[in-house]
């Protein structure tokens, strides 16, 4: 039977199927609907019944979320994508798609795909960071994921921002009802909103990375913050985790000074006398989720 994997992010959806050995048959995707609940969970069965039909087969479905599944209440908890809180995806999806579904949180399903076969095979102890609409974290140990008693182990972007200096304040707002987050500094939208605080043009992300790329100074300071912000927020991580590899996911990914600059920068903040924890993009790039959604059946 094929594996299905579905990722749904705050701005598109992606659906995947792995045949043997991990090889993916079917891709597609497209926009996520805005806001709109009743419409995403639509979208995400016609996905599946797409690729059915497509693969000639049915298939086990894996769901990466934006958020995490209450423990208690089995609803939606904690997503970026505030249309999914408080819903009962799981259920909901089952009763359109007719099968039992598995659920996990996107940055868990980066590192559960990393660890089974991309950037971070053969490791013990993988930490995989989302830096794209929002900022999100997974844990896999020994191949398997965390989930953690309160179902939030690895979720770092709603801590603090570890030693906020003058450049950083004031603390912004954050979408949880708190200030200073850590989402609140390292997301797409939140280096878009830093640059332009600076004096900056209101550009995305992925344009801010090119422009510091060509030294256009205004960009090259956004990112030299960025990566410096970066740096004490994974350092929290290692002194805490001290895992083996960091995979990061999400759009930011792709800026390639992140794996050079970063580290050199946590050592300051790191309580050893060494740091062997290697930071380094997705083997997979943004599709990482979406396989990691479909070994959730593994």
């Amino acid at each position: 039977m094929v594996r299905l994997g579905v990722d749904l992010g705050g701005t598109k959806i992606e659906i995947a199927a792995l045949g043997a050995g991990g090889a993916v048959v079917y891709r597609t995707r497209i926009g996520t609907p805005a806001g709109d609940y009743a419409a995403t969970v639509a979208a995400v069965a016609l996905l599946v019944d797409a690729a059915e039909r497509e693969l000639g087969e049915s298939g086990s479905v894996g769901i990466a979320t934006p958020g995490a599944r209450s423990l208690s209440t089995g609803r939606i908890k904690n997503a970026n994508s505030t249309c999914l809180n408080g819903q009962a995806l799981k259920e909901d999806l089952e009763a359109l798609l007719k099968r039992e579904i598995r659920i996990e949180n996107d940055a868990n399903c980066l590192a559960l795909s990393e660890a089974s076969d991309g950037a971070a095979r053969g490791e013990r102890v993988v930490f995989g960071a989302i830096l794209g609409t929002g900022v999100g974290g997974g844990i896999v140990i020994d191949g398997r994921v965390l989930t953690g008693a309160n179902a939030i182990a690895g979720e770092w972007g709603h801590n603090a921002l570890p030693l906020p200096a003058s450049s950083d304040l004031p603390l912004p707002p954050c979408y949880c009802g708190k200030h200073g987050c850590i989402e609140t500094y390292l997301s797409g939208p939140a280096l878009a909103a830093d640059h332009r605080r600076a004096g900056g043009d209101p550009i995305a992300a992925e344009e801010i990375a090119k422009r510091a790329q060509a030294n256009d100074p205004r960009a090259a300071a956004a990112l030299r913050r960025y990566e410096e912000r970066l740096a004490r927020s994974l350092a929290s991580i290692v002194n805490i985790l001290d895992p083996d590899v960091i995979v990061l996911g999400g759009g930011l990914s792709a800026i390639g000074s992140l794996y050079g600059n970063v580290p050199r920068l946590w050592r300051r903040h790191v309580f050893s006398d060494e740091v062997r924890t290697r930071l380094v993009p997705p083997m997979h790039g943004d599709s990482s989720g979406v396989r990691g959604a479909a070994r959730l059946w593994e």
